[in-house]
């Protein structure tokens, strides 16, 4: 396969790159702004500081403490984003590596803080919280911390020691992205070279079968020389959270990593059964269906990627993705279209493709300023999926920047996937009512929906967190795992989950080692949590009920509430599993609508 070279940095067109003058004029403000961080950090750790006397004090430590914090989280997206643009560019790179470097210093100086208020006084705090309701969701979130604090030196001796027990997540990227070269591989009488990201993001969905399967081959023997060392890392990240979990006094694994998220060990159960048990059987028939339309003798775990609609091609450019963003959201009212017209004439994305630049999307948002998209525009319909999707982490963020303060405003994990997949059904639903009579353009956004944005939060995600979920509970329970033992209840996980519809081989075992979610805690289970928060507002907005105002207030809260309580505003209920049962009957009616229109 032969590409065309792509552009060096300084040869993109400006109007495809973001505008970063807007958080520092110049990379000397951006230096000056980590002095003036330094200042507040030696402010924050000074003994008058520190002596928490009265709730006046208290107050008095979050608000330099919110203003330090609040330069990290500018100064952190002018550096890291930057970064990203182009990874041969050295003084980019040196940048951030500079922020790198004296943030941890830094952090380390200021660890005491956050311990300091964990061992003030009970009664000093509510007193804070009685009489400033600015702090009152972060400080009861401290209070709930409480019972699970450690020792003053204790803390900080962790703290301390966070960049050696950070290592496992460092380790996993280092193997996967810096040692692991793959060899070519052959298919249809011609040799392909392979990549980690040639193979997820080109290969996995390739039509030809020969190909795809030959390429999933090889990805996995080169997976499997490196078995043992990912997965003692693996476990080695496993049973340190295991060990945290027991010296702060937690009653399981599982209390202490969902403790953040503000969620129940029972609602993150009931979650992961519900989809196994309901999601299960309508994918099965989704999968008949690709093995159908693409004439796939057997259909195997390597074949689950195959597009639907291979032939469908329609070119994109921006100014057009812009307006179907725009007419979209126009749902959301004038105040956040709006914001999504700024976004363009502000350039808050980095469409360019160029040398060096980073694979896939993220949206950086720095507290109290808009955020940063960055993406590579490929004239593809589905990079506006990809586009609003974005725009909806841009919009959440932007929302409860204006209202919350800086310790208050990030949503949980739980929650933090929602306004963006919901984004993304409402652009399907706009494409949808556009074009009533292309038959084949219909299909194309059905099955845009299907295979991107149910199939990587419902399916891919999901059977991480079944996996995720029973290591935990073999090591919570004492056991000791092997490398064998992984690829088992993988290898399980997913049988159960495909049935007989998908074979599932010792090549798809080893499709544990291919995500860096475990080493985030309990994350991967949050993907289909909130798109079934999204699939709840997104029908409810279809069928015209007034819960636009509600839903901009959700975004406004942004972590001043529980995932809970967020989801209330807008008259869905997350602990009743028949939510999910519902968003999971709109994924059937999608399959519906794809075998229909085949």
């Amino acid at each position: 396969m032969t590409t065309q070279a792509l552009p060096h940095r300084k040869d993109v067109p400006v109007h495809l790159t973001w505008d970063m003058t807007a958080l520092y004029a110049t990379p000397e403000d951006f230096y000056a702004d980590l002095d003036k961080a330094g200042k507040l950090a030696d402010e924050l750790t000074s003994e008058s500081m520190l002596n928490l006397t009265d709730a006046v004090s208290i107050v008095h430590l979050l608000q330099t403490y919110e203003a330090y914090l609040t330069i990290l989280s500018k100064a952190g997206t002018y550096a890291g984003a930057q970064s990203a643009v182009d990874m041969g560019d050295r003084e980019l790179q040196i940048r951030a590596r500079d922020f790198d470097s004296e943030t941890a210093k830094l952090n380390s100086q200021t660890a005491i803080v956050a311990q300091t208020l964990k061992q003030a006084d009970e009664a000093l705090i509510k007193q804070a919280m009685a009489d400033n309701d600015k702090y009152r969701a972060f400080l009861a979130d401290l209070l709930a911390q409480k019972p699970y604090a450690l020792s003053l030196e204790l803390e900080t001796a962790l703290m301390s020691l966070s960049p050696v027990l950070d290592l496992p997540y460092q380790n996993y990227e280092q193997c996967k992205l810096a040692d692991m070269s793959f060899p070519d591989f052959e298919a249809n009488g011609q040799s392909y070279p392979l990549s980690f990201s040639a193979f997820e993001n080109e290969y996995e969905t390739a039509v030809d079968t020969e190909f795809r399967r030959n390429a999933f081959k090889a990805f996995s023997k080169r997976l499997r020389e490196s078995q043992h060392t990912i997965a003692s890392n693996y476990l080695t990240q496993v049973k340190k959270e295991k060990i945290m979990a027991d010296m702060r006094g937690y009653d399981s694994v599982f209390d202490y990593l969902l403790h953040d998220q503000k969620v129940s060990r029972a609602m993150y159960d009931e979650h992961i059964d519900t989809i196994m048990q309901h999601l299960a059987p309508p994918m099965r028939r989704y999968a008949k269906l690709l093995q159908t339309a693409n004439g796939i003798d057997k259909m195997t775990f390597a074949d689950l990627k195959v597009p639907l609609d291979a032939n469908f091609v329609t070119q994109v450019s921006i100014e057009e993705a812009k307006q179907y963003c725009v007419d979209a959201l126009s749902l959301l009212g004038t105040d956040y279209t709006e914001m999504v017209k700024r976004s363009f004439e502000e350039r808050w994305y980095d469409f360019a493709q160029n040398q060096g630049k980073s694979t896939g999307g993220f949206c950086a948002s720095p507290y109290g300023e808009h955020s940063y998209v960055l993406m590579s525009w490929t004239h593809n319909l589905g990079d506006v999926f990809t586009l609003i999707h974005e725009i909806g982490h841009a919009g959440h963020f932007y929302n409860a920047g204006q209202t919350q303060n800086y310790l208050s405003y990030e949503p949980s994990l739980y929650f933090i996937e929602a306004p963006s997949t919901c984004n993304e059904l409402l652009l399907g639903h706009h494409l949808l009512q556009q074009n009533t009579d292309d038959k084949a353009f219909q299909r194309y956004v059905v099955s845009s929906l299907l295979s991107n944005t149910y199939y990587h939060n419902f399916v891919t995600h999901y059977l991480e967190a079944y996996f995720q979920r029973e290591v935990y509970r073999a090591v919570d329970a004492g056991k000791n795992l092997s490398t064998e033992d992984l690829h088992q209840l993988m290898q399980s996980t997913l049988q159960q989950f495909w049935g007989d519809a998908v074979e599932i081989d010792e090549d798809a075992a080893l499709t544990w080692m291919r995500q860096p979610h475990y080493y985030l805690g309990l994350y991967s289970y949050t993907y289909s949590a909130g798109l079934s928060i999204a699939t709840q507002l997104f029908k409810k907005l279809r069928q015209g009920e007034d819960v636009i105002d509600d839903w901009l207030a959700v975004l406004r809260a942004g972590g001043s509430k529980t995932p809970s309580e967020l989801a209330n505003m807008i008259g869905v209920d997350i602990t009743d599993k028949a939510t999910l049962i519902d968003s999971i009957g709109f994924i059937e009616t999608l399959i519906d609508q794809a075998i229909d229109l085949t």
